[in-house]
């Protein structure tokens, strides 16, 4: 058996391999049948494969379970088109020249003509009308109505595809192999739209072929053969019509291929299993047909025999179905009951903790509800893209829940399970937020705005316009959430990187840059010594979207020391000129306040880096001298409109972060080592003791 099939394969790989030899030949075959006269032995077998041919593309259609399974029908309509088109050509020329086109014509034509010419043609024009006027006309329409759909649809498939990938539903390999899908769908479809005039303008092409054979052949019959007319009409008329019927037949089989193709939905299993499925799914269907089929028998006039034949199969058909139904739904509720017994539930889902999670009241429904026109998910999705911008990491997906226990028009975030903030909306407000450059006070309620405690006013729609031009920047209920939740995942993002989302960053960089990561990983650092680097980035909000140079960074400095704190500091000297671009206050220039020597000396005496990490042994006064002096210089800076960042030796300025971080956490502190050529450096200010 084993050997059997080794054989098969090797059979099929073969025949694959050649494949593009043997289309060749076919196409040599197709300008064969158009040119050159053809023996009958050989059109007798081409009939027959003919027919073959298409009994086995019907068969196909219904055994796939999706259109795009056979996506290369359209070509293989058009190339049995043109085949067909070569046996009308090659059968007629039989005809009208020998007055024979072979056994097999000959047998169609005895069969179905039967010895009467006119039930011949009447047959034959039944199977044209059934192939033209209903199958052929029903599958252009809905190629043309399923082209149409699908174009139009394809925007927003691309939107969805687009909005999976930002939130991390699926990989960048996954999004383009839905893209590559997308895109086959819309040109199957555009194709199909246009295969199906071939199905149509074949059976015109028979109509009229058929006739030529039987009117030409009457004629070379009686002028050039000798036959009377009774016989001329005999002979050729037998053998047009079985050519026709030969064609044909076929070709009303690749029709109905054709529409089961484009009437065909996606679906987890065949034609025949659907229908039997579906078609028998309602006992009570079959029920109430059985008795109608009953009823109809009793009714006077009426062959009794046939319809209570045909009504007591269905009533039975019905019974024995609705009991299988009962069987299955009590052994799948038996199954449930054992596999899950009472009160018992999942533990891991329960101990599950999500990265990032937002708690609303009930009230806020409408926000993220998209029936109701909330937009917090579309919006939430372009959030997670433009963070991954500024800061080259992809935050995880944002789970929302309702929570009827907190009031009804609040939200709370949480990282990790703990909860981080908290406000309050109101639904049909504006939020309108003091800028600093306000003319008046606008009637509303007071309140703070949650992203950054400024102070704001919740104004109704109608104040909008005054708020705005009073220089209140005014947002809508969905947007104070969105930038709040921005600012929270910005601030904990390097909480919220893991060793998984630095290995599969290491795997991204690695399908292009293997050298670099082979280099350090696992060699000279582990993938958790790569996260702590990483977090101490994010938590100054340094983007780490520059991989390759961040781990080449790494690469060069980890073989003398192993101290995340001076890899950190590395790392942000090779990508300095990214950090500078980040705080400049326009196009190359970087306003800083500076550290006054003396302190910058103290400081640096006062570090020590031990096995516990860094310790900073400032006395305390120093160190509210350090705070007093530096919001003394921010203050003045601030007020003649500078954004100014600190700079300092390279030595002290992680230190330097560690004392102002819990006063100015959003303060950002550069090393001189770190300022590329290009910056230039304006002094706004200076921190001292004095």
């Amino acid at each position: 058996m084993a050997a059997d099939q080794a054989v098969n394969a090797s059979w099929l790989v073969q025949l694959n391999r050649y494949s593009s030899a043997l289309l060749a030949l076919i196409i040599a075959l197709l300008v064969t049948l158009l040119i050159i006269p053809i023996p009958s032995a050989i059109i007798d077998a081409l009939l027959v494969f003919n027919l073959v041919l298409s009994i086995m593309v019907l068969m196909v259609t219904m055994y796939n379970n999706e259109p795009l399974q056979f996506s290369m029908f359209p070509t293989l309509l058009l190339i049995t088109t043109t085949f067909r088109l070569g046996l009308y050509i090659s059968t007629t020329r039989l005809i009208l020249s020998t007055g024979s086109a072979g056994s097999v014509v000959n047998a169609f034509g005895s069969i179905v003509i039967g010895g009467n010419y006119v039930v011949g043609i009447i047959i034959f024009l039944i199977l044209v009308i059934v192939q033209f006027v209903v199958i052929t006309t029903g599958t252009t329409r809905i190629s043309e109505v399923a082209a149409r759909f699908t174009l139009d649809a394809m925007p927003g498939k691309q939107m969805a595809i687009d909005a999976d990938l930002n939130s991390g539903l699926i990989t960048e390999e996954e999004a383009k192999q839905r893209r590559r899908a997308v895109q086959r769908e819309a040109d199957f479809y555009g194709a199909m739209d246009g295969a199906s005039k071939f199905v149509r303008g074949d059976a015109i092409a028979s109509i009229i072929i058929t006739a030529v054979n039987l009117i030409g052949g009457f004629i070379i019959g009686s002028t050039q053969q000798g036959l009377n007319l009774v016989d001329s009409l005999q002979t050729f008329g037998q053998i047009a019509i079985g050519a026709g019927l030969a064609i044909q037949i076929p070709t009303l089989l690749l029709s109905t291929a054709s529409g089961v193709i484009v009437t065909r939905v996606a679906s987890d299993s065949n034609l025949g299993q659907d229908i039997s499925r579906q078609l028998l799914a309602q006992p009570r269907a079959l029920m109430v047909a059985a008795v109608l089929i009953i009823l109809f028998g009793i009714i006077p006039g009426l062959p009794k025999l046939p319809f209570f034949i045909i009504g007591a199969l269905t009533a039975t058909a019905s019974y024995f179905i609705n009991q299988a139904s009962k069987r299955a739904v009590a052994e799948e509720e038996s199954t449930i009951q054992e596999s899950k017994p009472a009160g018992t539930e999942s533990m891991i889902d329960v101990l599950q903790v999500d990265p990032i999670e937002v708690e609303i009241g009930y009230g806020l429904i409408p926000l993220v509800d998209p029936d109701q026109g909330g937009e917090i998910l579309d919006r939430i999705t372009l959030m997670r893209r433009q963070i991954a911008m500024e800061l080259g990491y992809v935050i995880p997906p944002i789970r929302i829940r309702d929570n009827i226990q907190i009031p009804s028009s609040e939200y709370r975030i949480k990282i990790k399970g703990v909860d981080i903030s908290k406000s309050q909306i109101i639904l049909d407000q504006y939020l309108a937020i003091d800028s600093g450059i306000t003319t008046g006070k606008i009637a509303g309620i007071e309140t703070r705005e949650p992203a950054f405690g400024l102070p704001a006013f919740w104004i109704s729609p109608e104040r909008r316009e005054e708020a705005e031009i009073m220089g209140y920047t005014v947002v809508d209920p969905a947007s104070a959430i969105i930038t709040h939740l921005s600012e929270l995942a910005k601030k904990y993002a390097h909480e919220l990187i893991s060793r998984q989302d630095v290995q599969q960053m290491l795997d991204s960089v690695k399908q292009n840059s293997p050298v670099v990561v082979e280099e350090v990983v696992p060699s000279v650092l582990t993938v958790g010594e790569i996260q702590q680097v990483l977090q101490n980035l994010l938590s100054e909000r340094v983007s780490i979207r520059d991989m390759v140079t961040i781990l080449e960074a790494l690469g060069d400095k980890a073989r003398s020391t192993r101290n995340i704190d001076i890899l950190t500091e590395h790392v942000r000297q090779a990508i300095g000129r990214n950090i500078c671009r980040q705080h400049q206050v326009e196009d190359g220039k970087l306003e800083v306040i500076t550290i006054d020597p003396e302190l910058e000396k103290e400081i640096s005496d006062a570090v020590e880096y031990t096995d516990q990490g860094m310790i900073i042994s400032l006395d305390p006064s120093t160190t509210y001298k350090i705070i007093d002096s530096l919001s003394s210089s921010l203050e003045t800076a601030l007020a003649i409109g500078r954004r100014p960042v600190i700079l300092c030796s390279a030595n002290i300025r992680r230190p330097f972060r560690k004392i102002i971080e819990r006063k100015v956490p959003n303060l950002a502190v550069l090393s001189y080592n770190e300022v590329a050529p290009e910056f230039e450096i304006q002094s706004v200010g200076m921190v001292s003791l004095t």
